[in-house]
């Protein structure tokens, strides 16, 4: 017989199959009967064995057994059953086998504090003891199965959900996946500290076992600022003085989330050159949009910006402004925006209805140039002056426009001669209005009251020839010096509202113009 099977199975499965039908067959022969496997380790709260042989007359005996104090043995020949945590239950599957099973009666979750129910494990190793199952023929033992069970208990959530629904906690406060490791509803993952559903009887068993990473819960990067990001490759020499400690929960990144979309965070300050991107033309104007000339141009007037003078701004619509760049002249400009020609400016506009207009420049020659040079610094030197011509002192253009187009520009070019002795200090003038009529439009400060920060309104009265009469409108205004400080070449500021301000300027006397009073009035 063996050496059939031998030819019908594989060597190394042949010659188990040949010894499971020796052994059966021994068993069998000799009327016994024999526990497979003889000896179990228990982990959980199942046990199942078989037992072979002539079973016709056998009974199953559970009891708890002890090593001997003196020996180390158990004696295997007692049929003695006691009361144990298990139910043992057999079941015949053949004519000389029958399946044994073992099954723990006990809770297995760990016990709560100050709880006075007994159904629960009061450590976190629930069971650990030795059981003996014996097969008896009357009082005679036949066979003995020895079962070294350890079991811990179960790790399971305090308070079980009342239905099937997962609750998405609010992103605008926490991510969508807080805790990535939690892979069991209801049931506390091992290791996983970010798990709900452990307790805190729970997390003392692997507190210090966590598992780290986005997978262990830690899904937000620590920001930019945090003084624990600092490495020595991309953090400068300030970082130190600069960065800020606050706790991890306190996280930028939770705020990119919102009702399941992203918001796409706006860049921070920087101190690389930013990018700046055309914008596309645009074929009706708003207020605020920029104007463009016919070959999709920005249209450009010099305009500060930053404490600077860009010699290049963009016009933006029914944007008026009124600008003044200061230069030191050291020697005659030979190019844009201080000298220029008439032809230069005489461009062609998007009119922002789908036409075009031309600018239309009208030059102004200044022979008083007291308002434009505020300094003239000069050294002994046997070079003679510069004479500088056609010197760009002041652009001033005028927008008329109509609903949301431009009807019409017209560009006052005021030029002028400069004489160098060595370097002068040049003031020059840059404004726009933007006119709906040959009148420009007047805002008023506020409706009703005033606004802060905004002129107050003023009146002259002029008396008609019928007695009547009438009030037009101006302003208040202090002097606002220049560089000289003279009141000669000092201009006006108007008062605002809410704002306390302090002005003045210097007049020049001696003994000649003392008499002149009319002159100091």
């Amino acid at each position: 017989m063996a050496n059939v099977v031998h030819e019908l199975l594989p060597s190394s499965y042949s010659r188990h199959f040949i010894c499971f039908l020796l052994f059966v067959y021994l068993a069998d022969t000799q009327n016994t009967v024999v526990f497979q496997p003889s000896y179990l380790t228990a982990t959980g709260p199942t046990v199942t064995t078989f037992l072979l042989g002539n079973t016709s007359d056998i009974s199953l005996n559970l009891r708890t057994v002890f090593p001997s104090n003196k020996t180390g043995s158990i004696d295997p020949h007692l049929c003695d059953a006691e009361v144990t945590q298990w139910v043992l239950t057999q079941e015949q599957v053949g004519k000389t086998a029958v399946r044994v099973q073992l099954q723990l009666d006990k809770n297995l979750r760990l016990c709560g504090d100050n709880e006075t129910d007994t159904d629960c494990c009061p450590k976190p190793l629930c069971v650990l003891e030795t059981l003996q199952v014996s097969a008896c023929v009357g009082s005679t033992a036949q066979a003995s199965l020895l079962i070294q069970a350890k079991i811990y208990a179960l790790l399971v959530p305090a308070n079980a959900g009342s239905d099937n629904k997962t609750v998405i906690p609010n992103q605008v406060y926490q991510p969508l996946g807080p805790c990535p490791c939690d892979l069991t509803l209801r049931k506390c993952d091992v290791c996983c500290c970010c798990d709900k559903d452990c307790s805190t009887e729970d997390l003392t068993l692997f507190e210090s076992h966590c598992l780290p990473g986005p997978f262990g819960g830690q899904v937000s990067p620590a920001a930019d600022y945090q003084c624990s990001v600092q490495t020595s490759e991309n953090s400068p020499d300030w970082f130190p003085f600069l960065c800020v400690t606050s706790p991890p929960e306190n996280n930028p990144y939770l705020g990119l989330f919102y009702q399941g979309n992203t918001i796409t965070p706006k860049p921070g300050p920087s101190f690389q050159s930013p990018v700046l991107s055309s914008s596309s033309p645009i074929n009706v104007y708003r207020q605020g949009s920029p104007i463009f000339t016919l070959n999709d141009q920005y249209f450009t007037i010099p305009q500060r910006a930053l404490g600077h003078c860009l010699k290049n701004a963009p016009v933006a619509f029914l944007k008026d402004f009124k600008v003044k760049c200061v230069t030191l002249l050291q020697s005659c400009p030979t190019g844009s925006p201080l000298q220029t020609l008439p032809t230069d400016f005489r461009i062609q506009v998007k009119n922002g209805q789908g036409g075009d207009v031309a600018v239309d420049v009208i030059d102004e020659v200044a022979f008083d140039l007291s308002q434009f040079i505020s300094g003239t610094y000069a050294v002994v030197s046997s070079v003679e002056a510069k004479v500088c011509e056609n010197v760009t002192l002041a652009l001033d253009y005028k927008f008329y426009w109509k609903g949301n187009g431009i009807t019409s520009i017209k560009l006052t070019r005021t030029v002028g001669t400069v004489t160098l002795n060595d370097s002068v200090v040049l003031t020059t003038r840059y404004s726009a209005v933007f006119l709906n009529g040959e009148f420009m439009g007047e805002p008023n400060s506020g409706n009703p009251g005033y606004q802060v920060g905004r002129p107050v309104i003023a009146g002259t009265v002029d008396t008609l020839e019928n007695n009547t009469s009438s009030i037009d409108r101006t302003s208040i205004h202090l002097w606002e010096p220049v560089s000289d400080g003279l009141c000669s070449t000092a201009e006006k500021k108007p008062i605002l509202f809410g704002e306390n301000s302090t002005s003045g300027c210097l007049l020049p006397v001696s003994q000649q113009n003392l008499t002149q009073c009319n002159l100091l009035r």
